[in-house]
């Protein structure tokens, strides 16, 4: 019996190449998106033994009842919950509109609320279960122009590290995704001078990488994709003093 996911976000970028990456192990998909086009397109490329729902992650109602629709096809659960679905504008605050911080908020905050949520009495009758959810980089200190999106990321970071304690009774594994920028249609139009300094050198290839060997994983928490480069700058980045370490943030965001 292949084992079973729910991907949240999964019509394009790092959810769909999960989704091809997973489906070529053999994984069962429960392909979820608020595009039904970009659904439509997936469903033409891996074909008709997986699921495929038209979900809105801000929508409790909409994510409950795709969740029990897929648990009842699979014997009243599934394996694994991927919360990709997500949202980035960069920007300065004021330049945003505050319905933009809202959609922010909604997607990334109140959509790994939903689906994490919805999917427990499914997660629970598992042996193995596992819940990843998409983090940042930019929840490792917050980020200048990307101050809504930074926070946001924040809260799954830290809602990971306490749900991996909580569920750990449960038998479901807790862990997120940390990338640093990726090549993908959400960041297309992300310009400025914090992605101009660091740069986008991740492909949607080497985040789902990463989240098919964390669905084969149980201890770690974090998983932080980045270039070799990166990694060493961020790291000693991390173990600088808060003024020094606040002042290179500033001057690669350009202010």
């Amino acid at each position: 019996m292949s084992p079973t996911i729910v991907i949240t976000g999964a019509g394009a970028g790092i959810g769909a190449e999960a989704a091809r990456q997973l489906d070529r192990e053999g994984w069962t998909i429960c392909v979820t998106d608020i595009d039904p086009t970009a659904l439509a397109r997936l469903r033409e490329e891996l074909g008709e033994d997986h699921y495929y729902a038209r979900m809105d992650v801000s929508d409790p109602d909409e994510v409950s009842a795709v969740m029990a629709s897929f648990a009842a096809r699979h014997g009243g659960s599934f394996d694994a919950l991927l919360n990709n679905a997500g949202l980035a504008f960069i920007d300065k605050f004021e330049n945003l509109t505050l319905q933009q911080h809202h959609r922010l908020v909604r997607v990334n905050v109140d959509g790994v609320l939903n689906c994490t949520y919805e999917a427990f009495p499914y997660l629970a009758k598992s042996r193995s279960a596992k819940v990843i959810s998409m983090c940042s980089r930019s929840a490792e200190y917050g980020v200048p122009s990307e101050a809504t999106y930074s926070a946001t990321k924040f809260f799954v970071r830290g809602f990971t590290e306490a749900m991996n304690i909580e569920w750990e009774r449960h038998g479901i594994h807790v862990c997120d995704i940390l990338p640093n920028f990726v090549d993908t249609p959400m960041m297309e139009a992300a310009h400025g001078d914090i992605v101009d300094s660091i740069g986008i050198n991740l492909t949607a290839a080497d985040v789902a990488a990463t989240i098919v060997r964390a669905v084969h994983d149980r201890p770690r928490v974090h998983w932080r994709v980045d270039t070799p480069r990166n990694q060493v700058l961020l790291g000693v980045l991390n173990r600088t003093p808060p003024r020094l370490h606040r002042a290179i943030i500033k001057r690669f965001a350009g202010f």
